[in-house]
């Protein structure tokens, strides 16, 4: 049996308080053959600067960054190596250091966390965690098997080159284990890309009858086409900044704990141990698990999950998730890993997870709401931004923007689209913290980010 060290139990600090001031997005979309991807990354780091209310002027707030962080997964999409320095050189950041971050489809979340480290440390008092990725200049064929590299070629790889049939299994032994039926799925798949409809970023928004989703192609068996995220293309931008720098730049800073864990690419492969206990948990909980009988982590959480939330949680002093978050935005690239997720962070315990989905809880107006930014279902999957657009529509619930960037008729028109008549505010009421997780692959990478009023 696997035990961690003390040294892997050790709860990270930073050096000083870190905090998220201003965000800026791109729309997201299956092709964008009329921008070049430096251009789209130019749309969101204008949109940063220029519409988040910075106190000062936004070529005043350029001048101030002292490096950069840029996300961006896969090399092969664009022909185009070392894209990171293209950008910044196209965002005039030059000659600042520039650090490229890849790590599957955790890399914004990692971009993140590398740049709130940056400012921490004190190396950096203003820090730029930018992500992008153009997954339009291949084939859907050719782009999958791209993406399913990111497992472990000697094993993953080869049982179908789709990433779709890396989950397919783990949702088979999740609904075995759990008594997860298709339905609670479906529900996952028609909240998320529901609440993408209010979203003018969004690339799959639909209203969705449960019947319509069951309904649909399987991609691989179990999971149905409208229960699987898309490839997109787009950028996100964040700006981090020190406690003095952050006051000077808003008057709604957030502040920002964040902490990652990785795991064995090898899924099938994973070594059995006791389930490192949250801070809402007892080992009673979980006394039978982690035994022969009922090996852990299996086939159906992920370790690196909730490596990352027992940091997290501890980081920010968090007793009990469920209860102290306001709302959650979740790696929801399937059905199945959405769900799986409420176990590995704490929002149920293991083998309890459908019960978020049918509750309620999950929903707006819930105890602890999921996605409404419609989430990877419903608006976006582009990988290198991912992360960064989850912290960003976190940081925007938390400041109590959600409204000025998703409900203004200006910004829709903008991306060539028309404000909904049905459109709704989706504003948390009252939001003081919330949490975005950034996963990678068969859960081989993933950040756990926590957004806190700080005013």
């Amino acid at each position: 049996m696997k035990v961690l060290s003390p040294g892997a139990l050790r709860v990270p600090r930073f050096n000083r308080p870190v905090y998220m001031v201003a965000g800026g997005l791109t729309d997201f979309r299956k092709t964008y053959p009329e921008k070049k991807m430096e251009e789209l990354c130019m749309e969101a780091f204008r949109m940063m600067l220029e519409e988040n209310d910075l106190k000062k002027d936004p070529l005043e707030v350029k001048g101030l960054i002292n490096a950069t962080f840029i996300g961006h997964f896969a090399d092969h999409f664009g022909d185009q190596l070392l894209g990171e320095a293209k950008v910044s050189d196209y965002l005039g950041l030059d000659p600042l250091g520039n650090l490229g971050i890849k790590t599957g489809g955790a890399t914004g979340g990692s971009t993140v966390w590398t740049a709130a480290m940056a400012v921490a440390s004190g190396y950096c008092d203003v820090a730029l965690a930018l992500g992008f990725e153009r997954m339009d200049e291949v084939d859907t064929k050719t782009g999958n098997f791209y993406i399913s590299t990111a497992a472990c070629k000697d094993f993953e790889t080869r049982l179908a080159r789709i990433y779709a049939s890396y989950y397919a299994p783990m949702a088979r032994r999740f609904s075995q284990k759990y008594n997860l039926s298709e339905i609670t799925r479906a529900k996952v798949a028609q909240k998320n890309r529901y609440y993408a409809t209010m979203s003018p970023y969004a690339q799959q928004a639909g209203d969705h009858t449960i019947e319509e989703i069951l309904g649909g192609r399987i991609v691989c068996d179990p999971l149905r086409m409208l229960e699987c995220c898309a490839m997109s293309v787009g950028a996100a931008s964040m700006l981090l900044c020190s406690e003095k720098v952050a006051k000077q730049l808003t008057d709604k800073p957030v502040q920002l704990f964040i902490c990652a864990g990785t795991h064995t690419l090898r899924v099938a492969d994973r070594r059995n141990m006791a389930v490192p206990l949250l801070p809402n948990e007892s080992p009673k909980d979980y006394k039978d698990v982690g035994s022969a009988d009922d090996p852990w982590p299996g086939f159906e959480s992920s370790l690196a999950a909730r490596f990352a939330a027992y940091h997290a949680y501890r980081m920010a002093k968090i007793k009990n998730p469920i209860e102290e978050l306001d709302f959650v935005e979740l790696h929801d690239a399937f059905t199945i890993s959405d769900i799986q997720t409420y176990g590995d962070i704490g929002l149920r315990k293991y083998g309890e997870e459908p019960d978020y989905i049918e509750s309620g809880d999950a929903y707006y107006g819930g105890k602890c709401p999921s996605n409404l930014s419609g989430g990877l279902l419903g608006t976006m999957h582009a990988v290198g931004a991912t992360g960064i657009f989850q912290g960003i529509e976190t940081m925007w619930q938390v400041q109590g923007k959600y409204d000025k960037f998703h409900g203004d008729p200006k910004i829709w028109k903008r991306y060539g689209k028309s404000k909904p008549k049905k459109w709704k505010s989706l504003q948390v009421k009252d939001a003081k913290q919330g949490l975005w997780v950034s996963h990678a692959g068969v859960g081989s990478h993933v950040t756990v980010g926590i957004g806190r009023k700080a005013w």
